[in-house]
């Protein structure tokens, strides 16, 4: 499901700006900047609704508890060919009490 590069080439650590930094905020000043944000930071409205969004969907308000929401992220990422998403949710799902089995 991996692929080789990715589609949308994240930004370079030279790439990233005064203004990339301030809007990706405190969470990341002390360490490793993810490709995913690093992409996403190329078009701000996306990245600022993706923050949001995927902060809703992690977080304890969302209705769904964290096993179930996991279980459907991966069959999703899984259904979708989303190497990307697969990746980082099988570690998120077993953090959540997920089996391989499962």
């Amino acid at each position: 499901m991996r692929i080789d590069k990715p589609r949308v080439a994240p930004l370079a650590e030279s790439e990233l700006g005064d203004e990339h930094r301030a809007m990706l905020g405190d969470r990341f000043r002390s360490g490793k900047i993810l490709n995913i944000f690093r992409t996403l930071i190329k078009a701000p409205r996306a990245y600022k609704a993706f923050m949001w969004w995927g902060g809703y969907i992690l977080s304890d308000h969302n209705d769904l508890p964290a096993r179930e929401r996991e279980m459907i992220i991966l069959r999703t990422g899984f259904n979708w060919k989303a190497g990307y998403e697969w990746a980082q949710h099988v570690r998120i799902g077993k953090d959540c009490g997920l089996t391989d089995e499962e």
